[in-house]
């Protein structure tokens, strides 16, 4: 399978603009011979929707959305997506014109700069999907929700060969307090290795209401080795291919998440809520 990294830019608010760059990418995939294009997180919105004084967010199947994959590849695109009654951060994959798979950012960040919370809900469900072509089986965690570990781990026991992870981040205000960087480079080999699956991570770049979004993008191995990155603070489109059912025969070599005793998993939790937990 080839993937291509489409680490982009965009323009707050813009989105036939956003469109528009991301045609442009798709075709340029489409030239290398990638079988899917994959966005940052809110590619066609930006980040900061508090700064819009209109309402930019779009169906999920909007014809101008549903017509990128009709352009070659498969595309996964990050839009604010409004519903009857919410709206959600999501990453839309698309493939022949139709919606294949939206996964509706589960962990909003609600601290310093980042207020999510007040312009989207949180989505309520996770669940893996097969990729087209007989290329296996993917998940798509947003951003915050990779950092959650419990996530990566249920996206895998339901099947998951390839964890997608679209991205808003920012350098850090405080490196000391925390380097968003070096943070990654752990969590991302981390989970590639620990969960014996390729992550595609795909961040974006510019300079958005005072953060600037630092780029390097990467595909992971299932031995947690990168196989393919991005530059860091500038625009670029890296394309790569993945075997995917490595993850399959790594874990059948090395069976780590083999034996998830859900049953346990269950009651513990169903104890920790009867305590007091978050429902």
């Amino acid at each position: 399978m080839r993937v291509a990294l489409a680490q982009t830019d965009c323009v707050l608010g813009e989105v036939d603009e956003n469109l528009a760059v991301a045609r442009d990418q798709i075709g340029e995939a489409a030239a290398q011979g990638a079988d899917l294009v994959v966005f940052p997180e809110l590619s066609l919105h930006g980040y900061h929707l508090g700064g819009l004084h209109r309402d930019t967010s779009l169906d999920a199947k909007d014809p101008r959305l549903l017509e990128l994959s009709t352009l070659g590849p498969d595309a996964m695109v990050g839009i604010h997506e409004h519903t009857s009654l919410r709206a959600y951060n999501t990453s839309a994959y698309y493939a022949s014109g139709q919606l294949l798979h939206a996964h509706r950012k589960l962990y909003l960040p609600n601290y310093l700069a980042w207020e999510e919370r007040k312009h989207v809900s949180p989505g309520q469900h996770l669940r893996a999907y097969d990729l087209p072509g007989g290329h296996g089986r993917a998940a798509t965690l947003v951003c915050n929700d990779a950092w959650q570990p419990v996530l990566p781990w249920l996206a895998v026991q339901d099947g998951a060969e390839v964890i997608i992870v679209p991205t808003n981040s920012a350098a850090s205000l405080d490196p000391e307090a925390m380097d968003t960087g070096l943070y990654w480079d752990t969590l991302l080999s981390y989970t590639a290795r620990m969960l014996q699956c390729w992550v595609v991570f795909v961040n974006r770049v510019g300079n958005e209401n005072g953060a600037s979004f630092w780029g390097g993008s990467r595909v992971v191995d299932p031995r947690g080795s990168v196989v393919a990155q991005a530059p860091k603070w500038e625009p670029a489109l890296v394309t790569v291919d993945i075997d995917v059912h490595e993850s399959r025969r790594h874990r059948r070599a090395v069976p780590l998440v083999a034996e998830a005793r859900l049953g346990l998993v269950d009651r513990e939790v169903r104890r920790l809520i009867d305590e007091g937990g978050d429902s």
